[in-house]
């Protein structure tokens, strides 16, 4: 997602650094299997063969986990995982509904980028992220470094799989997203935390949402564009990303469907000229950049003599999204539903 980068504080060194082990170290519940007195966890260890590019082995099921991002946080509460997280970071909306109880049992250790040293002081046994940069230079820390003390790392695939993240910017797609690399990302944590019936019940339980959501109506016609976030220069959805998820689901059009960039920064002359039937929204609570909330981004489009005339500002066809529901997460069902539900709202449904 788009974001403005950090800086870095000092690399820790290594000589300093606090020695943890594949095992795991401290306290906390035991892991839901079972497993002989002091021996190995069932079915562990456990290894993935091919994570964004890497062998991930985890000797045991996780009891000190750390979420990087709130992407992996929420997959983990929504697996009943909160008595084994030590840690959250990088916050760009609440907590999804009905997990503020299982939230405010973990601490927090940044809104944003925690530094590599404050992650440690959480001891943790293991760490997810969802995006490459959070695991790579610049952000956290790369893999590499958490690995040569003992920590395994997990990279969300929907930020890897089918897309390169080797220039500038948030990447670009080589294959459309799907929802099917979101329910992947799902059953990995799932086998990781060894609770698999979770992560299928988890699974069931979106995919059925997205059923009931896209039952409703044919959107087929109806022209759509997503803003995340920036007014100077706004970031709006390519082809081929969680919000291409949504708008194929729904049978409608992204208007910059021709660009497979993640979240390419358009002027807004280009973004008068496709004048789209509906604005998708980013309601974000960060504070980062410009026009974080919806409220804000609604004020410029108003206002600004470019946007002010287009269709959808004249007639006022806003729908809001909370961050998460534009970035490859299982709150992009979230974002389904409620397209769908303001598309037949604005009666553009046939």
């Amino acid at each position: 997602m788009p974001l403005a980068h950090p800086v870095r504080s000092a690399v820790l060194s290594l000589a300093g650094a606090l020695l943890l082990t594949t095992t795991g170290c401290g306290g906390g519940p035991a892991a839901p299997t079972s497993k002989d007195a002091g021996g190995p966890a069932k079915g562990f260890p456990l290894t993935l063969a091919d994570n964004c590019g890497q062998r991930v082995t985890v000797d045991r099921p996780p009891k000190r986990a750390v979420a990087l991002d709130q992407g992996a946080a929420e997959i983990m509460l929504s697996l009943g995982l909160a008595d084994r997280m030590v840690g959250t970071a990088t916050w760009t909306d609440p907590v999804l509904k009905g997990l503020e109880k299982e939230n405010a049992k973990v601490p927090r250790l940044a809104d944003r980028y925690p530094s590599f040293e404050k992650v440690l002081d959480a001891e943790p046994d293991f760490a997810a992220a969802s995006f490459t940069y959070t695991l790579g230079k610049g952000g956290v820390a790369p893999r590499e470094r958490f690995e040569k003390l003992g920590v395994p790392t997990y990279l969300s695939p929907t930020d890897c799989v089918g897309k390169d993240n080797s220039g500038d910017g948030d990447g670009v797609r080589t294959a459309p997203l799907t929802m099917e690399t979101v329910y992947g990302e799902i059953r990995d944590l799932a086998r990781v935390f060894a609770v698999p019936e979770r992560g299928e019940k988890l699974v069931a339980e979106l995919k059925s949402r997205v059923v009931r959501a896209t039952a409703a109506g044919d959107f087929g016609g109806v022209t759509v564009l997503y803003w995340f976030a920036n007014a100077e220069s706004p970031y709006m959805a390519g082809c081929c990303g969680a919000p291409g998820i949504v708008t194929n689901a729904l049978g409608a059009k992204n208007v910059f469907d021709d660009t497979h960039a993640e979240w390419p920064q358009i002027n807004w002359e280009s973004v008068a000229d496709r004048d789209p039937d509906v604005l998708v929204i980013g309601d974000l609570t960060r504070r980062s950049q410009s026009a974080e909330s919806a409220a804000k981004k609604i004020e410029f489009l108003e206002s600004d003599p470019v946007t002010r005339n287009m269709t959808a500002v004249r007639k006022k066809r806003y729908v809001l999204l909370s961050g998460q529901a534009m970035n490859p997460t299982l709150r992009t069902v979230e974002g389904v539903e409620k397209v769908a539900a303001a598309l037949r709202s604005y009666g553009l449904a046939k």
